[in-house]
């Protein structure tokens, strides 16, 4: 509960802190109190002082040097329990608060402390005391019955917050705060009667508020009274024809009753008017599509498609939901045409912007454009591994390895471990960057750490396996490795050729050229480290001819090695 800030408390004693420290003009022989009374108002001053600079240490031995001399003054009392408070010392500031209090019970504040206390004590009966006691005692006070309530509703004392808040209705007639309060309070005292009629009351109070309106029909629709909820909602449509959020109450209690027809009328009037949240009917289109498809419901959603294509043709929340359809349709290009449309309007929206990037990974994938949106991703939420990853992964495509490492580390760093299978792919994301760097060892190394996570992912297999190939390095280890994605993939170019490059660097050639061949076969564009990889084999097994021939055929190709044009210059393997 918070009563008043301190800062406001300080602000209320700066200057004539107390009457008893007043700067009244002194005889030329003072005398010892009139001296003392000098030397405690200067270091109440020293130690007000210290306390607006927040040094409470110096504040709390000013103050006390005050206290010793003028100790029957409130204001030393109370500033001192401030001190306290404010270095989480509640318990040894009550009783200079209550002293405080003990010595000007008027004074609203020092109350409010003494009450503030107990609440951080855990003691909230003790703070509805007082409360109750500032409420009931004067008009001046009523502000603080809502708090005082709340203690109550807390401590379940029902009868208790029901008596305040009635005090609070009498004094500033029929509010919000206090009729839903009441409301609230009735309920869980299960007397829907009277929690029905507090919200009449409100709906009565203050006509053509919608709010107030669909409040009650929560109530009544949650306590089995739908028949209610909907004439309610129907005598409101009598007096507020117009309002859309009554319309779309209309719908969805006509539609419980199913009454299709009729809940679509006001649906159809709601989606029109364009005062209605396009994020409101977005929500409800989507509602609708997530139904089993037939044909009245694809009638319904092609109707309000149009409608919100009038009404709203440019709002993030409609055309992320056209999305939607497109995307349950299998209609990929126009789900994701409308994704971006949204984003390029409201950029912050995760699940379009996940939708968008996840959707447009693959064979053809457009790595510049996509980097725009893992781009997005990582500015807008800044805290979700999930975008730093797929940045991380995009621009490793992009060979833009070193930032790549930098979005993976940080993927890793917020995921903490709560997701083991985003640590995983991290890892050996990771693991093809740092290779690609130079950082073999530390490469392999999140490559142990994403296989033990997962030791049966096919991608970090193949990958670590056509590294340790190309070190020469455990080609035991990177043999089972490739091998055992081979025979889960028997068709998979990619990782056939990694097999044949491993049995290539164990020196097992004709092993070798089975599997090369096979790659060749099962990939309709060979890249050119296959197509090289091939003649290099073929040359082993004294096929310089045919070797030279695919050797040609990789040249040009930006992933051939260095030593392509020397090889086919001197028609002689080199490595």
């Amino acid at each position: 509960m918070r009563l008043i800030p301190f800062l406001l408390l300080s602000t209320l004693l700066i200057g004539n802190p107390f009457d008893g420290l007043s700067q009244a003009k002194l005889s030329k022989k003072p005398s010892k109190a009139q001296e003392n009374q000098v030397k405690a108002t200067r270091y109440f001053i020293e130690g007000e002082k210290a306390l607006v600079l927040g040094d409470l240490d110096k504040s709390y031995f000013y103050l006390q040097k005050s206290l010793e001399l003028s100790p029957e003054e409130p204001a030393i009392s109370y500033k001192i329990a401030e001190v306290l408070i404010r270095s989480n010392q509640a318990e040894k500031a009550l009783p200079f608060a209550e002293k405080a209090v003990d010595k000007d019970p008027d004074n609203k504040y020092y109350a409010l402390m003494v009450a503030e206390i107990y609440s951080n004590l855990k003691q909230p009966l003790k703070a509805a005391e007082i409360l109750d006691r500032l409420t009931s005692e004067s008009d001046k006070n009523q502000q603080y019955n809502l708090d005082l309530a709340s203690i109550y509703l807390n401590a379940n004392e029902f009868d208790k917050a029901l008596v305040v808040l009635d005090r609070a209705e009498d004094y500033y007639g029929i509010r919000e705060p206090f009729t839903v309060q009441k409301q609230r309070i009735y309920l869980r005292k299960d007397n829907l009667p009277k929690a029905i009629e507090e919200g009449h009351k409100l709906i009565d109070a203050f006509p053509g508020n919608p709010n107030y309106v669909l409040n009650l029909v929560e109530v009544l629709y949650n306590n089995a009274k739908l028949e209610d909820a909907l004439n309610l909602v129907m005598e409101e449509i009598q007096r507020y024809p117009d309002q859309a959020e009554l319309q779309m109450a209309a719908y969805t209690l006509l539609k419980e009753k199913n009454r299709a027809e009729e809940s679509h009328h006001y649906l159809f009037r709601a989606f029109q008017s364009p005062d209605l949240d396009p994020e409101v009917k977005s929500k409800t289109y989507q509602s609708i599509l997530r139904e089993i498809k037939t044909s009245d419901r694809e009638a319904l959603l092609d109707r309000l498609e149009s409608i919100l294509t009038e009404v709203n043709p440019n709002d993030a929340y409609v055309l992320a939901a056209f999305g939607e359809r497109r995307k349950a349709e299998n209609n990929l290009p126009q789900a994701l045409d409308y994704f971006k449309k949204s984003l390029a309007i409201l950029p912050k929206n995760a699940p379009v912007l996940e939708d968008v990037i996840l959707s447009s990974f693959g064979e053809n994938a457009n790595f510049e454009e996509l980097e725009t949106f893992t781009t997005m991703g990582v500015d807008e939420f800044p805290n979700a591994p999930e975008f730093w990853f797929y940045d991380g992964v995009v621009k490793s495509a992009r060979k833009k390895d070193s930032l790549a490492v930098v979005s993976l580390e940080r993927a890793l760093e917020l995921n903490a471990g709560k997701n083991p299978q985003l640590a995983q792919v991290s890892f050996g994301s990771l693991g093809n960057s740092l290779y690609n760097l130079g950082q073999k060892d530390s490469a392999f190394a999140n490559f142990e750490k994403a296989l033990k996570l997962n030791p049966n992912d096919d991608q970090v297999l193949n990958n670590y396996a056509y590294f340790l190939s190309l070190e020469k390095r455990e080609l035991e280890k990177a043999k089972t490795m490739a091998e055992k994605v081979v025979k889960k993939n028997p068709k998979n170019a990619t990782f056939l050729d990694t097999y044949a490059w491993v049995l290539f660097q164990m020196g097992n050639y004709q092993e070798a050229y089975t599997y090369m061949d096979q790659a060749i076969q099962n990939e309709k564009e060979p890249s050119g480290v296959m197509l090289e990889h091939y003649g290099d084999i073929l040359y082993h097994l004294g096929k310089i001819q045919e070797a030279i021939a695919w050797w040609k055929k990789a040249e040009g190709s930006s992933e051939a090695s260095d030593q392509l044009e020397r090889k086919i210059k001197e028609g002689k393997y080199h490595e």
